[in-house]
């Protein structure tokens, strides 16, 4: 069903129809619409699920860890401030392999304080162990929390589904909310394995201690699936697209990269403007295309390789940065690149706080690009 939504209310909705046992989290600008929205359906008797009122993130994320870990699907979500505080259940929720998905409303980290996007608050617990999905625009949002909910019961990790504070969570835009009963067939029942959840009649530990003879060999384990996903997150967008009709899942997406000798890298709703920079460059002459990274965990290495084997140039668009290094998704690409490519990559950090990112702010990029400096550059305006 085609409607005019906000970001928040077509999450709420979407979320709703994959039907979560458990919804628990704690306002925070600017997911707070998300959870709202929940609640209501919750208290106007238009939702099944049990919602917990928590009284901070950390205790969100514990409650959805604890009901995930007794086998029952869940829900909760978060920002900034919000989801660092959550970090030590996110790796808890990881380490005991549980099912969770999570929306993180992508805001900047203080201090000083911002309530605007960029994408510092999801890297910096990128290494906990979470899928981590990035979206484009709503459209993807939503379609990225049902393909989030199957592939982290395939798989059984967490899925993270990014996207950005208020460009997308408070701007409204034409969704398709797919059908209930299609959503039904997709993703099915949820059955946990048998103990793989905590059962009296079946007990189980999760999470116990692990003495250095077991700790390392259990980190790796846990590596190697995350790396792995990647097939199953690949698989289960095919099987969308064959029920649904969309192709808004998958590890990475290209735009008019085929003969691009400068290719521009970015995640989320910045991919929109990079089209329009590209379609205009393209008018004069200049070809330059778009690598657009949908999935950050597990990086896919091979598949940016392959597009960017024959560029020349590569300007990588990072909203985060690690900071005395450079961009976090910039330094992802030169590392999975390193001695497979002869292109020059060079890092661009753009909209921090939520800083306009401009058609002119990218055609400087293209330019910047092409010239023999390559450090990494804050590009302001």
């Amino acid at each position: 069903m085609r409607k005019i939504l906000e970001g928040s209310r077509a999450v709420a909705e979407t979320i709703k129809l994959c039907k979560p046992q458990v919804v628990s989290a704690y306002p925070i600008t600017p997911q707070t619409h998300i959870v709202e929205d929940l609640a209501q359906f919750k208290a106007d008797g238009e939702a099944q699920y049990e919602y917990v009122r928590a009284e901070s993130e950390f205790a969100a994320a514990s409650i959805v860890e604890g009901a995930s870990a007794r086998g029952v699907r869940v829900y909760t979500a978060t920002s900034s401030q919000g989801l660092l505080l959550m970090t030590e259940v996110l790796f808890n929720i990881a380490g005991m392999r549980l099912p969770v998905v999570m929306t993180c409303a992508n805001r900047a980290v203080s201090a000083p304080i911002s309530i605007w996007n960029d994408y510092q608050d999801a890297m910096t617990v990128r290494d906990s162990g979470w899928i981590m999905l990035f979206a484009e625009n709503n459209q993807e949002v939503v379609d990225m929390h049902i393909q989030a909910y199957k592939i982290a019961e395939k798989v059984s990790l967490p899925v993270m589904v990014n996207m950005d504070g208020f460009v997308l969570t408070h701007t409204f835009e034409p969704v398709d909310i797919p059908d209930e009963k299609l959503i039904d067939k997709f993703l099915g029942e949820y059955k946990p394995k048998k103990g793989q959840f905590l059962d009296p009649k079946n007990p189980v530990t999760l999470g116990a201690l692990a003495t250095p003879k077991h700790y390392m060999e259990i980190r790796e384990d846990l590596h190697n699936e995350l790396a792995t996903s990647e097939k199953i997150i690949k698989k289960v967008s095919q099987e969308f697209k064959k029920t649904f009709g969309r192709n808004t899942g998958g590890i990475i997406e290209t735009y008019e990269t085929e003969d691009a000798k400068i290719i521009l890298v970015g995640m989320g709703s910045i991919v929109g403007t990079l089209r329009e920079a590209v379609d205009k460059m393209r008018e004069k002459g200049k070809k330059v295309g778009i690598l657009k990274i949908k999935c950050f965990k597990p990086f896919p290495d091979k598949e940016i390789v392959k597009v960017l084997q024959k560029a020349k140039c590569v300007a990588v668009l990072d909203k985060s940065i690690s900071l005395g290094n450079e961009g976090v998704l910039s330094g992802e690409v030169k590392r999975a690149c390193f001695g497979k490519t002869k292109a020059k990559i060079q890092n661009f950090v753009v909209g921090l706080g939520g800083r306009d990112v401009t058609k002119k702010i990218i055609e400087k990029i293209i330019k910047k690009v092409q010239e023999k400096d390559s450090e990494t550059i804050f590009v302001k305006k």
